[in-house]
């Protein structure tokens, strides 16, 4: 199925998450890409290219996955639950460890 027949007839808010997520797809496959080439080339030069490039479609991920966050509440609660954490993450998922406890710093997480 073709995107755009997939796009017909989606509500505005579904037509949204469906273009974060697949753009998000593309980017990570961006990153492999980029990492298995900088992984096999011995050129030196190249390979700072190839790892520049790899590093700014990592940007392009993250901010995907920022608005994801923000304009998906599942996201939210999810990302929330498992990233900065030091916990085995099987753990966190079956509630076996505790989540992070909410700070009052700039939302970032742990940083030790």
């Amino acid at each position: 199925m073709s995107s755009g027949l997939l796009e017909a007839g989606l509500s505005p808010e579904a037509l949204g998450f469906h273009r974060a997520l697949a753009s998000l797809q593309e980017e990570l496959e961006a990153i492999d890409y980029y990492h298995q080439r900088m992984d096999a080339t011995a050129d030196e030069p190249l390979k700072a290219i190839l790892i520049h490039n790899r590093n700014d479609e990592m940007e392009h991920a993250a901010m995907l996955l920022e608005w994801l966050r923000r304009n998906r509440p599942e996201f939210d609660v999810q990302l929330r639950k498992f990233l900065f954490t030091s916990g085995e993450l099987t753990a966190l998922a079956k509630g076996l460890e505790p989540p992070p406890a909410p700070g009052n710093g700039l939302g970032l997480g742990r940083l030790t």
